[in-house]
């Protein structure tokens, strides 16, 4: 594998870590900057929108740009919107920064995947995308929680520096390391990039991802004052159970992409669904107590991200029968779909909070996760009825 993926793998750690991070430190930003609970909560949501924005809308304005060039601009991008967070003077100017952030990751994972498969041969590149996407995986084991501990202990702004550094490090590592002459693809034209949102399966799909990421979102927003205000650890033990949740999470990707392989992504996906709507209905009544409220986290996490390799192996799968010439456009808009499940999740999450309580969170995030297994379930019955009037037509000619 080429040096130069190690560049891009950083990138991923420290844009990873950034959008995770705030998880943490909801509790020590609204205490610092006098906002409610839910106000903190927003930084997530906007981030997110950046994220759900920047996929589609900015990949497409840079469609013809060189590579390299949009690599180089957004992780510039990126460490400014850090440094913004470090020096930010107030709430308003926080959201600025964040949103500016997300920006540049949608950016960044929408031609990520393309630049590391086109640095090596045909055979090599799903293990250049796993390399790239290590560095996502890494950060949510250690860049989170010693995102966490940092803030906690240093003050959050200090986190933000932190990851401006790792920003301006895998800038710099890219400049030196990308190559110029990156092979690139004719970008979609406009009509075939609508075509993905006129279409009625991806949409579905888009749905389920929505749905699926915003049920757990609702709840996992507000985790850090949940094990602080209900199961009562102490700031500083946050950043240790933050680890504990990056660590399942690594696991359940890894069990999640092979149970798709091996059961396709529909099945897959149910069971994913399934227990993760348990596991949050159960977070309930777990939480008050240390010791189970953990091990509830620790299974949330394996179920939480499971989801992604089917929800990505699904969305291209269907791309590829209704809409083959736009496939990369359709995948990327499943990453904002992701997203806009996050900011729709955390949203809920501080309205629920405002007008209910703290731990009705988890088991309203179950209820939606039903949804998105309900949606699931639509999705398998029309590919089985899709398949079987593929038959009847075979069998009829």
């Amino acid at each position: 594998m080429p040096i130069a993926l190690l560049a891009l793998a950083l990138s991923a750690f420290a844009i990873g870590t950034t959008e995770f991070v705030i998880v943490g430190l909801v509790p020590t930003i609204a205490h610092d900057l006098g906002v409610t609970l839910p106000s903190a909560g927003l930084l997530v949501s906007l981030y997110a929108l950046g994220v759900a924005v920047g996929a589609p809308v900015l990949t497409a304005l840079t469609g013809r740009w060189n590579r390299k060039t949009v690599l180089l601009s957004v992780m510039a991008l990126f460490t400014l919107g850090n440094l913004l967070a470090w020096l930010a003077p107030g709430y308003s100017s926080l959201v600025v920064a964040r949103v500016l952030t997300g920006l540049a990751h949608g950016v960044f994972f929408a031609i990520g995947s393309t630049i590391a498969t086109s640095l090596v041969s045909k055979d090599k590149e799903a293990g250049a995308i796993a390399l790239m996407f290590t560095g996502l995986t890494v950060a949510l084991v250690t860049g989170v929680p010693l995102g966490t501990w940092i803030g906690q202990h240093f003050g959050w702004r200090a986190t933000f520096l932190i990851v401006s550094a790792l920003g301006l490090m895998a800038l710099v590592g890219s400049a030196l390391l990308v190559p110029k002459n990156l092979k690139q693809s004719p970008p979609a034209t406009l009509r075939q990039q609508l075509a993905v949102l006129t279409e009625p399966r991806l949409l579905l799909v888009y749905a389920m991802t929505a749905l699926g990421y915003g049920g757990t979102f609702t709840a996992f927003t507000y985790l850090a004052p949940i094990l602080q205000q209900v199961s009562g650890f102490a700031a500083g033990t946050v950043a240790l159970i933050m680890l504990v949740y990056g660590v399942s999470v690594a696991v359940g990707n890894i069990w999640g992409g092979k149970l798709a392989d091996r059961r396709g992504p529909v099945p897959a996906l149910s069971i994913i669904f399934t227990a993760l709507a348990a596991v949050l209905m159960l977070f309930t009544w777990t939480a008050g107590n240390p010791v189970a409220a953990v091990l509830t986290v620790l299974v949330w996490g394996a179920f939480a991200f499971g989801n992604v390799p089917g929800l990505q192996v699904y969305v291209v799968q269907l791309a590829e029968k209704h809409t083959p010439q736009a496939v990369d456009v359709a995948s990327g808009l499943n990453i904002a779909a992701f997203n806009i499940g996050i900011a729709i999740g955390s949203v809920l999450g501080g309205a629920v909070i405002e007008h209910l309580t703290l731990m009705d969170t988890p088991w309203i995030g179950a209820l939606i996760v039903l949804m998105a297994l309900g949606l699931t379930r639509l999705s398998g019955s029309l590919d089985r009825r899709q398949s079987a009037h593929s038959v009847s037509v075979a069998e009829c000619t």
